[in-house]
């Protein structure tokens, strides 16, 4: 069953094509935030590596699986496979995924990934 949320969402992203564009309309409908992620809950956020010389994703889709005082670690449904997120490299907040709008979000070609320079 989708969302009301889902269903404001699919409208205002018809057509666009651009991650950026995408990310400000999902930021802007999913706006239940949390600063500390909780264990078992889904999240998107902006997000800015330190490390140099990698490559990331700027707009994490994540299931959270562990928090630690560093940050937290998460499955990112863009990579398909696990990643750690640090506090500070978290722009803002954390935008709240029910379990019910996580599977919509999925098929959204929003990831932005960026490589750090060295």
């Amino acid at each position: 069953m989708a969302s009301k949320r889902v269903d404001q969402l699919k409208k205002r992203i018809q057509g666009m094509r651009d991650s950026e564009d995408i990310m400000i309309e999902i930021l802007d409908v999913f706006h239940q935030t949390d600063i500390i992620p909780m264990p078992g809950k889904y999240y998107t956020f902006v997000y800015k590596a330190k490390t140099n010389g990698i490559v990331y994703d700027q707009h994490p889709l994540v299931a959270v699986t562990d928090v630690e005082k560093w940050g937290f670690k998460a499955i990112n449904f863009h990579w398909g496979e696990s990643r750690n997120y640090t506090w500070f490299e978290i722009a803002g907040f954390l935008h709240e995924v029910e379990p019910n709008e996580i599977s919509y979000l999925r098929t959204i070609n929003y990831a932005k990934f960026i490589t750090m320079p060295p």
